[in-house]
């Protein structure tokens, strides 16, 4: 849905069309990503948009790319003490 949101904003009932979920499934699910910041609702006479928040999307890749380095950080420590543990066990079986 958010892929969808990204190229125009739509109707709930017009975002239910294109997915095989109930009309009940996708406000539900809106009402999740509207209380996750991701979207908001706008009304536009009778209708009632849903509309894509980018700004924390762009928030949310910043925090994953943070952690992403942080995590990558780490296997590299674990590449270098298993590489130094496995110098240490040919050493060994050398001696």
């Amino acid at each position: 849905m958010l892929v969808r949101l990204a190229t125009e904003d739509a109707t709930v009932t017009s975002l239910a069309e294109r997915y095989d979920l109930s009309l009940q499934a996708v406000s539900k699910h809106v009402k999740v990503l509207e209380a996750a910041g991701l979207v908001t609702k706008t009304h536009d006479a009778q209708r009632r948009r849903v509309h894509l928040e980018p700004a924390v999307l762009d928030l949310m890749a910043g925090w994953i790319r943070r952690y992403q380095r942080e995590a990558e950080a780490r296997y590299r420590r674990l590449d270098d003490v298993l590489a130094q543990m496995s110098g240490s066990a040919a050493e060994e079986e050398i001696a």
